[in-house]
């Protein structure tokens, strides 16, 4: 996978400033989607940002560019708890938290929109579109808001400007580890 796609996609999760990005690509029999996913974690490591692949078909793998830091204290907030614990997460761990996302995500054809919460998204957000997806937004930037759209505007600006510069700092030859940021 390239350091293009990777910076396209997370560069809000590279600078430090959101949870978690989701991306996919292309697969066939000959990607060794494994070992990229190695290199990338091995490089990545030392900067706080973890890679796993949560989902592979035939056509795509998913991939979830994360920082465990940021999930951990994300995950303890008592609204995404409750949210988590209604759907049968165990919640003492985060990383229990991905291994049952990454079995709903293959063993269900209906996609698990709590996953906004292994984003970053506020759990109020997560709440209400997992009710009612389509009434009540207020603002749809990289997220349904259903409340504080000021603030989600904003959010979703910063990551905008965030992913151009961090796509110019590529052009003009940073690598991906000189753009994750600890």
């Amino acid at each position: 996978m390239s350091e293009e796609l990777i910076i396209d996609n997370c560069s809000p999760t590279l600078a430090g400033i959101k949870t978690g990005n989701l991306f996919s690509i292309r697969t066939t029999e000959d990607t060794d989607i494994y070992s990229e996913v190695r290199q990338l974690n091995h490089e990545l490591g030392n900067k706080g940002i973890r890679v796993i692949p949560l989902k592979r078909t035939d056509e795509y793998t998913l991939i979830y560019l994360y920082r465990p830091k940021h999930l951990k204290k994300d995950l303890r907030d008592p609204e995404a708890l409750k949210i988590l614990n209604k759907r049968g997460y165990a919640c003492d761990d985060p990383e229990r938290c991905i291994v049952q996302l990454i079995g709903r995500l293959n063993e269900n054809s209906d996609f698990p929109h709590e996953i906004g919460l292994f984003l970053g998204y506020p759990p109020s957000d997560v709440a209400c579109f997992m009710e009612h997806p389509c009434e009540g937004v207020k603002y749809c930037g990289c997220w349904k808001a259903f409340s504080k759209p000021e603030k989600a505007e904003k959010t979703s600006d910063r990551f905008k400007r965030c992913t151009k510069v961090y796509q110019e700092m590529c052009r003009k030859g940073r690598s991906l580890k000189q753009l994750a940021v600890c």
